[in-house]
């Protein structure tokens, strides 16, 4: 993705705090978006992410940063796996893969100036076991020549019955989104083989997709068809959505749209398996920054995928409850919420840090500071308190944001009439 953050300005839009989240992953120091390549293996998680060193702000030249850890919430960061040189000018957001012969690939967006919405795909093996080290290899993928595209970038790899499938993000002049479809048999030769899915930036269905499809990644989870995606228009990054369909050898055929995401925090949804096989979502989070310590941006939790009634069901992975403390509350804390009009309101050092309310039959209003957000909710809630951080997970979707704290403990209130349960989150 193109990492563009306020459109026309270089400024940040981080909020500055002076906490670092306990079991968001950051940076040590610099800016961090996208997360891509997450990987199980050898009893622990790899998981990279776009990276530009010594800023606060979004650069062109991306990096690939890793780090690792035994568990999603204890990832430690590692050096730069992969970085600009050798025929690259940033190095942007990718997927890994292991081939039949066992080794890891990583196929990333290669950018050069003038024109960085125009990528490359290029790929990189590792020079060790660790993946520390990574050799750039081949070109392997351009922009057709037969769509007049303005934007191409962001491969996600799978791997079909009849081969290997990798699909780019791309919009043309028109304000179509597109998924390219490529094919190989061995992950060296690749065949363009057309537009996998494709969307006018038209609201239809009740749905708005944008005029490109960042990370477009199309994927399987309890036996449907699911292409989920970050949402683009005119360097305005906007939310996650999806469609559910059907998918056969390179092409998706959408049945229904749907929105993902709420609040300007979520983008960059990244897909990865975890250590039992299943389906899984982690995004990047806007508007989480200590900048007077360097660092910029958050991942968020990440998220078990499963589908009910056509819905694409988003619920906190159940590693955070390893997590789950009998002591004080302290500046973390994961809350179940049955949402009523009594409300719920989380209070820091005498002062209010956020407060929901069920605002309609099926609409959650929070309110942190003078912000006020409506949006859709089903079910009971999850609420994951990580000192900065915030989100609200129900079956209708996801919302993410900045929060600020001012004491050393949460209080969690609710009416007499509501029900909530609250676990502290605490690292042994």
């Amino acid at each position: 993705m193109n990492g563009v953050r306020a459109p026309g300005s270089d400024a940040p839009i981080e909020k500055e705090s002076s906490m670092r989240p306990a079991f968001h992953f950051t940076a040590q120091s610099g800016w961090i978006n996208d997360p891509h390549g997450i990987t199980f293996r050898d009893g622990g998680y790899d998981s990279f992410f776009q990276y530009v060193p010594g800023r606060t702000v979004w650069a062109a030249n991306c990096h690939w940063g890793h780090a690792r850890g035994t568990d999603l919430f204890s990832l430690k960061e590692l050096p730069v796996a992969i970085a600009p040189g050798e025929g690259d000018g940033g190095i942007w957001t990718g997927s890994l893969v292991i081939g039949a012969d066992g080794g890891a690939r990583i196929f990333y967006t290669s950018t050069a100036e003038p024109d960085i919405a125009m990528g490359r795909v290029r790929v990189a093996t590792p020079a060790d076991d660790e993946w520390i080290t990574w050799t750039k290899g081949e070109f392997v993928a351009d922009a057709p020549h037969d769509l007049d595209l303005n934007t191409y970038r962001d491969p996600f790899l799978r791997q079909d019955p009849d081969g290997w499938r990798m699909f780019l993000g791309a919009g043309d002049r028109e304000g179509t989104a597109m998924a390219l479809s490529y094919r190989s048999d061995d992950l060296k030769d690749w065949t363009y083989e057309g537009v996998a899915l494709a969307r006018s930036d038209e609201e239809t269905e009740g749905v708005w997709m944008g005029a490109l499809w960042e990370c477009p990644q199309i994927i399987d989870v309890d036996g449907r068809a699911v292409m989920v995606s970050s949402v683009w228009q005119a360097d305005v990054l906007h939310y996650a959505g999806y469609a559910i369909g059907s998918y056969e050898a390179g092409r998706f055929v959408a049945e229904r749209w749907s929105r993902l995401t709420w609040g300007d925090s979520y983008y960059a949804p990244s897909f990865f398996r975890d250590d039992r096989g299943r389906p899984c979502l982690v995004f990047w989070m806007r508007g989480i920054a200590d900048l007077d310590a360097g660092w910029a941006s958050a991942h968020s939790i990440p998220y078990l995928l499963t589908i009910e009634e056509d819905v694409l069901v988003t619920r906190p992975h159940p590693d955070i409850e390893r997590y789950r403390s009998p002591g004080s509350v302290g500046l973390a804390a994961d809350i179940t919420w049955t949402p009523d009009t009594a409300g719920l309101t989380i209070t820091s050092g005498g002062g209010t840090v956020a407060s929901l309310e069920l605002t309609g039959p099926e609409e959650l209003t929070l309110r942190i500071g003078e912000a006020e957000h409506s949006f859709p909710v089903s079910g009971d809630v999850r609420v994951i308190v990580d000192g900065p951080v915030l989100e609200v997970a129900s079956r209708s979707g996801l919302f993410g944001a900045a929060v600020t704290p001012r004491g050393e403990e949460l209080l969690v209130q609710v009416g007499d009439a509501s029900e909530s349960t609250v676990h502290p989150l605490a690292r042994s």
